[in-house]
């Protein structure tokens, strides 16, 4: 699979690059096979979903120097793993979707039409 497409079959666009996010850290939602988590979900993401992530045992708003992580705040941009979204989803706080910057590999677990939904 080219890792650089994205959801709508174009080029992958970038993520953010402050924070810098993504599994390779170049601020694209790349992805390749030892991504078992499949971060290839762009988000903005805000209180609530912040809020639902650290219940879920994924704290992302504590910085972790040690993985060169700042820790996120609402309005942060974030390569986002495509289950934990799913979930977000069904909890009803899944943040919004920048389907341009989305890997394609995504919709192996969410339907185009719900993330389109969720779009930017």
């Amino acid at each position: 699979m080219d890792p650089s497409i994205n959801v709508l079959g174009t080029e992958l666009k970038s993520c953010s690059s402050e924070p810098m996010t993504g599994w390779f850290r170049d601020g694209c939602c790349n992805t390749d096979n030892s991504d078992r988590g499949v971060h290839t979900v762009c988000v903005v993401v805000d209180e609530a979903f912040l809020t639902f992530s650290a219940s879920a045992g994924n704290d992302l708003t504590t910085p972790r120097p040690i993985y060169d992580f700042p820790g996120l705040k609402p309005g942060d941009r974030w390569c986002l793993c495509a289950s934990r979204w799913k979930q977000a989803l069904e909890e009803g706080c899944a943040p919004p979707v920048d389907l341009e910057a989305t890997h394609r590999r995504t919709l192996d677990i969410i339907e185009l039409s719900v993330l389109e939904m969720h779009a930017l």
